[in-house]
Order: structure tokens, then sequence, then C-alpha cells
């Protein structure tokens, strides 16, 4: 899942459940320029379905939006959706990093939910574990063969040249949180299928969940609660969000329920992170992703959970001409994973 050492040329592509997005970067140090970006959507569940004919038709998405884009380069970093990532954090005792590699390899079936055999399996030692000072912290991730190999066939199938596949978690905290930050900082990426969960500290994630409730839950609960069509439903839920004093609450009345479940999965994360980091205090969340976009979403957001709330910006460590940034903006919300990918040094 690493990069080619030495590969400075290239664009990230984040493949998401209703569209296709690339961004690609220009320049050497810490914050590069902006060179080409884009999205085209991907209709219906398409996206999702591992069915050969659906996976071609994002393929010819993404085909498109090379063109669409103008981005010449075929070498890619291309992201690993969260739903087909397991992520955990483990403590192992102090060891050379070869004798370290073989212990996980030993001991894989132990962590992982699917067969070793059948998965590649990725590892970062994170710092010494906070439970026991003899030991350390690793972050292991696996996925299944399978579906890393279908994606590199058919990327290559239109001649691009994966140079690394990447978890969305960790593209993610690299464009929204700050590496120098050393205090955790949750971001929350409320996407249209699920939410993506990442804890970070220090540029690393230590706690990521994906967690099944996105935007579209929200706006069923709308259809539901208020009996109407999807697509006027989804232009309240934009529109009105969770103002308690827009059409007499009707709105926030119908999505609450589900904005809450979301709500308690993400308190079970930060009481999960406080028992296995205890003496840090989460410093604040940062919200990107469509629902982002929701009225009152990010103050409901702080209040419940007593901490600073602020909108994420894809373009944080990217350079761009100040007449781009309105541009830039209205669309950050959906470029925090392509961003990330792009931001990769090696």
């Amino acid at each position: 899942m690493s990069i080619i050492s030495g590969v400075s040329d290239f664009f990230g592509l984040d493949v998401g459940t209703t569209a296709v997005r690339a961004v690609q970067l220009k320049g050497s140090g810490p914050v590069k320029a902006l060179d080409r970006y884009g999205q085209l959507e991907v209709s219906g569940t398409t996206a999702l379905s591992d069915a050969k004919a659906d996976q071609q038709k994002v393929i010819q998405v993404v085909r498109e939006l090379i063109k669409h884009t103008g981005i010449s380069t075929k070498n890619v970093a291309v992201n690993l959706p969260s739903h087909r990532v397991f992520t955990t954090v483990i403590d192992m005792d102090k060891m050379s990093p070869a004798d370290l590699a073989k212990t996980i390899h030993y001991q894989a079936d132990s962590f992982i939910p699917t067969p070793p055999a059948q998965s590649k399996i990725d590892w970062a030692i994170i710092g010494d574990s906070p439970k026991d000072p003899k030991k350390i912290e690793v972050l292991l991730s696996s996925v299944p063969n399978d579906f890393v190999e279908d994606r590199l066939e058919m990327l290559e199938a239109i001649g691009l040249n994966v140079i690394a596949f990447e978890p969305d978690s960790m593209a993610l905290a690299r464009s929204i949180i700050p590496a120098d930050s050393a205090s955790p900082q949750m971001v929350l990426e409320i996407g249209s299928h699920a939410t993506d969960l990442v804890i970070a500290m220090g540029g690393v994630p230590h706690l990521t969940r994906a967690i099944p409730t996105g935007t579209q839950a929200i706006v069923r609960s709308a259809v539901n609660g208020l009996s109407i069509e999807p697509s006027q439903a989804e232009q309240f839920v934009f529109k009105f969000g969770l103002g308690k004093d827009k059409l007499d609450g009707q709105v926030y009345n119908a999505i609450i329920s589900t904005i809450d479940v979301l709500m308690s999965e993400i308190e079970k994360s930060i009481k999960f992170f406080g028992g296995r980091y205890p003496g840090t205090q989460l410093e604040k969340i940062i919200v990107t992703g469509g629902a982002s976009a929701l009225p009152e979403f990010p103050l409901y957001i702080a209040n419940r959970f007593g901490l600073n709330v602020e909108i994420g910006n894809a373009w944080r460590n990217v350079s761009y001409p100040g007449d781009r940034q309105n541009e830039l903006l209205a669309v950050s919300n959906h470029f925090a994973v392509a961003a990330g990918l792009a931001e990769r040094t090696g």
C-alpha cells in the first residue's frame, strides 16, 4: 500500500460512492500549488457494486474525469474506501522492524477479520503504548486482496500507474488536521452513505471508524417524517437543517433521531479514545463532507459535546491564486480525501 519512492509527479484519485474526484499538485515542500482538480458524478449505487459491469462504468467516469481536468501524468495515488478497510491499533512488544513484521505476519489472524492469506496488510509504528511503557503502539490496516487487485487491474486498463493505495482515513487526516498539532483532533467526514471518523495526534490517526449513517439516511428520515418526495426532502434538509425555528421545526423533528444515532456513535468513539489515552483531551471536531453544509449542524455537534467545531478546509495545505478562493472553498467539503492523497510525500 506504500508509494514508490522517487515518484513526485502523480495525482490523487478518490473513487467515492457518489462521485469520482481528482487533485494534482505541483512543486515541492510542505505547501504545494494546485495544478488541476475536478469531479464527476457516478450515477445511483454503481460505485458500491462489485459487479464487473458497474465497475467498468466507474472506470469510464475516471477516464472522462482525467480528460476533463487535463491531468497528464499517469501516476496515481488511489483511495481505499473506509467500508473496505479494517483498521485497528494494537500493542506489541518492542522489537526490531524486521521481527515486528514477522510477528504481525504470524499473528495477523488474531488482529484482522479477514483471512490473512486473502488480505493486504499494512502497518506503522505510532509510538510508545499509553498502556505499557515496555510496548509500542502499531496502527494496523487490512483490505481484501480481491478488491485491491480488481481496482488495480481496472485502473491499469485505462493506462494508469498506481503508485499507492491509501485508506480514506489517512488521506483525511493529512489534508484536514495540521501535522504539527500534538493534541488530538477529530475529523468527521459525513458522506452520502457513511461517516468517516478519524482522531489523529501529530498527524497520525489513532482511532478510525466508518459509521454507516450519512446524508442519505438523514434525507430518508425527512422523506418518512414529512411524507414528501426524496428530491424535496433533500432540498428541505439542506435548506433548513437543524434549525428548530424553520418550518415550525418540522424538518428538525423529522431528522433529529437519525442525527442522534450518529451522535451516539461519535460519543462512543470519544469515550473509547479517552479510555485508551487517559489524560488527553480532544481539542476540536472538524466537520467535512456533504452534511457539513447542513444549517445549524456544526453548532449542534459543538453543543452536544462541549467542544469547538469547525468546518474543514481541504485546501489548507495547498496554495492557489486568490481569485479562486471562493470557487475552491465552495467545493472544499468534497475534496478532503483527493487532496490528502495528492499531498503524499512518501
